[in-house]
């Protein structure tokens, strides 16, 4: 039975030169790993090509592994590669390996549709995070593989001093890096990731003793692209900040979890206000308004969802909570007013709570306002909504915002196939090609979420597919748009066969 050939290669791989072995023996035996590899992980037909130089100076740089294959078999090649950098053992330190995808010293082509393509990027720090969460290991990403005039952060290279060699060589071409853990199960799992994204990009196709492997890293990648958020960190983080906004794409469910959080963590004590472009700092606060009670008009001093709030909260011992739906529907600076000073949730926690003067004051109400410690400020905000107010930096500084993105596993709980597919190709649009300010459009799950096939269907016809259009009208999907006017096309063809 032939070993396995991520087993072998990942041992390659961490054990950098080791002491004893021939430079020409370690090439022949990386060679044959690699080579390995197809048949084994991946169709023999792959297309790749691979480089191993294992050289014994000091003006030349040891590496191994693959590089796009129109690559020359020897000298400079551009576009993306998969990297190894072996260092042999010095001052006591073991032998080892600084993994990385590098861009060639010849430039971007013939891989800049991959290097430049945002959704290369947000893998690469999704294995980051996957890294850091499964076994602890530091993985360096940069923010723009295109760059090439950007070198390693100094806080990056100073914790990789001994591959100093390599990164003064090709420093401002790698993009990505990683020290290859000592444990051979760790070395594999790392190893693994980095050559399973790079074939992923490949558009290699995995075999079938290969799969389950290939499709768990994708999925959990997929999952470090868009975080799960879970209302006990929502609530840890309320009770800790005191003012949080919860900030997402449609559909994600963020007043859903505000309510959650609500009932089970504030017991159901306080109250929900949602604001909308005509909410004022009267509405809010306090200020004169009419009064036709008794048929007569008539103006007077009334108190507004804050101070009622305020009240409410000085009156009980338990924690109390204004959860405020659409913060951002109205102008946040502007309804707050004087009262955006008490937002100071240090303070407010040490007793040291601050108090300001209010212009109108309701009688039977203090003149001065001061936020009591047991209340908190919870809000919603909806991230592609382009009819909100811009929050300025004095209002954003006191609060804390927690991203609230579209959740795979979710949809995946109602065990319909279509909803499935429909969101996961969905969202490899939005992670593959969407820029930045595009990605927050992204629909969230909650446009999937149907009891039966024929609701399923309406929500898809009805709901997502007509936002779908308007993002496309109002020319907001930018590099998306050839991709979503396909799965449009797709969707409906999938919807034309529901009973």
């Amino acid at each position: 039975m032939r070993p396995d050939s991520l087993v072998v290669l990942s041992k390659i791989v961490a054990d950098g030169i080791p002491a004893g072995e021939s430079l020409d023996s370690l090439s022949k035996r990386t060679t044959e790993a690699l080579e390995a590899v197809f048949g084994q992980r991946y169709a023999a037909r792959s297309r790749h090509s691979t480089r191993v130089v294992m050289v014994p100076t000091s003006e030349v740089v040891s590496f191994a592994g693959l590089v796009h294959e129109e690559s020359a078999p020897s000298g400079v090649y551009g576009g993306m590669s998969l990297v190894w950098f072996p260092v042999s053992g010095e001052n006591d330190a073991q032998p080892g390996s600084l993994l990385t995808f590098v861009c060639g010293t010849r430039g971007l082509a013939p891989d800049e549709h991959i290097l430049g393509r945002p959704g290369h990027a947000r893998h690469l720090h999704a294995l980051r995070r996957h890294l850091q969460r499964e076994l602890s290991v530091q993985m360096w990403v940069k923010q723009d593989p295109t760059n090439l005039s950007q070198s390693l952060p100094r806080v990056v290279s100073e914790r990789l001093t001994r591959y100093e060699q390599p990164l003064g060589r090709y420093g401002n071409y790698i993009y990505a890096a990683v020290e290859v853990p000592e444990n051979p199960d760790h070395a594999r799992l790392v190893v693994g990731a980095f050559l399973d994204l790079y074939a992923w990009e490949r558009n290699w196709v995995p075999l079938k003793a290969a799969e389950e492997d290939v499709y768990t890293l994708r999925n959990n990648l997929r999952a470090e692209i868009f975080p799960k958020v879970n209302k006990q960190s929502v609530s840890h983080l309320l009770k800790e900040r005191r003012f949080v906004i919860l900030q997402g794409p449609p559909g994600t469910g963020k007043t859903r979890l505000a309510d959650e959080v609500l009932r089970d963590d504030f017991a159901g004590n306080g109250m929900t206000v949602q604001f909308h472009p005509a909410i004022t700092y009267e509405s809010f606060v306090s200020g004169i308004s009419p009064d036709v009670s008794d048929a007569n008009l008539r103006f007077g001093i009334r108190p507004g969802w804050f101070l009622q709030a305020i009240k409410e909260a000085s009156s009980k011992d338990s924690p109390y909570l204004l959860l405020v739906d659409e913060i951002n529907r109205a102008d946040l600076a502007r309804v707050l007013g004087e009262a955006i000073y008490l937002f100071e949730a240090r303070e407010i926690g040490a007793g040291r709570g601050r108090s300001v003067r209010l212009p109108f004051t309701p009688d039977g109400w203090d003149k001065t306002l001061a936020v009591p410690d047991n209340l908190y400020v919870l809000g919603t905000m909806n991230s592609a909504d382009r009819s909100i107010a811009i929050m300025d930096l004095a209002v954003r500084r006191r609060f804390a915002f927690v991203d609230i993105w579209p959740d795979l596993s979710v949809v995946e709980n109602q065990l319909d196939g279509l909803a499935t597919e429909a969101f996961g190709r969905l969202q490899d649009i939005f992670a593959q090609f969407a820029p930045p300010d595009t990605l927050v459009l992204m629909p969230g799950h909650a446009y999937f979420l149907a009891e039966t096939k024929n609701e399923l269907a309406n929500r898809l016809t009805y709901d997502l597919m007509p936002l779908i259009r308007e993002y496309l009208l109002e020319g907001r999907l930018g590099p998306c748009e050839s991709e979503l006017l396909a799965y449009l096309d797709w969707l409906e063809g999938e919807l034309a066969v529901v009973d």
